[in-house]
């Protein structure tokens, strides 16, 4: 019998690259708590898969409409 293939994790660096978006935009959804994500320790994983449907559902673009939002007409 052969094992079911697993998702691998990855970090910040390569689902921002992932996604053609800045480590920055990363940490930015992170504390936003927009972006689905995993902390182990110290570090945050991230699961392409969670990540695609995050982005497929509109939902990324609705959180940062909101963002935007909140910063007000100045900071955008």
């Amino acid at each position: 019998m052969t094992k079911p293939k697993t998702e691998n994790w990855l970090g910040v660096e390569e689902i921002s690259k992932h996604l053609g978006v800045s480590k920055e935009t990363i940490y930015r959804r992170l504390e936003e708590e927009s972006i689905p994500s995993h902390r182990i320790g110290k570090l945050w994983r991230f699961k392409v898969s969670e990540v695609d449907m995050w982005v497929k559902s509109g939902k990324a673009a609705d959180d940062l409409k909101i963002f935007k939002q909140k910063l007000g007409p100045r900071n955008r």
